[in-house]
């Protein structure tokens, strides 16, 4: 059994792989983005998803779950609108949306995500 952690400090990794399987840690906004509305804070959330997703070798069209974290569930509606400009068409992932408290105030949206890993692009998975 082989498991690689990427990008693994004291308290957490930015990824685990198994089996062809990436668990990312929870993504927010970058520092650019944080006092911005709901809209370009999930752009920015978004984008670093992305960025994660392609230093282990996987891509949106590979993702197979998602938890999306609001501050505020009347953000709902705009998040959406981001969120499926984002998903290519025929590969949304399993998706769960909460309210829930962030680790800052000036966060308004986190994102956990799992997606599979392309076998022979950034890992030997």
């Amino acid at each position: 059994m082989t498991i690689v952690r990427h990008d693994t400090k004291a308290r957490m990794s930015r990824a685990v792989i198994h089996n062809g399987i990436a668990y990312l840690c929870g993504q927010v906004a970058g520092p650019e983005a944080r006092q911005g509305d709901i809209t370009e804070q999930t752009e920015s959330m978004l984008a670093r998803v992305d960025a994660l997703l392609a230093e282990i070798g996987s891509d949106r069209e590979h993702l197979l779950s998602a938890t999306v974290y609001l501050k505020d569930g009347s953000d709902f509606a705009a998040m959406n609108a981001v969120w499926d400009a984002w998903v290519p068409t025929g590969h949304a992932p399993a998706r769960t949306c909460v309210c829930a408290p962030m680790p800052a105030d000036e966060l308004k949206v986190e994102i956990t995500v799992t997606a599979a890993v392309v076998a022979g692009r950034n890992y030997p998975y």
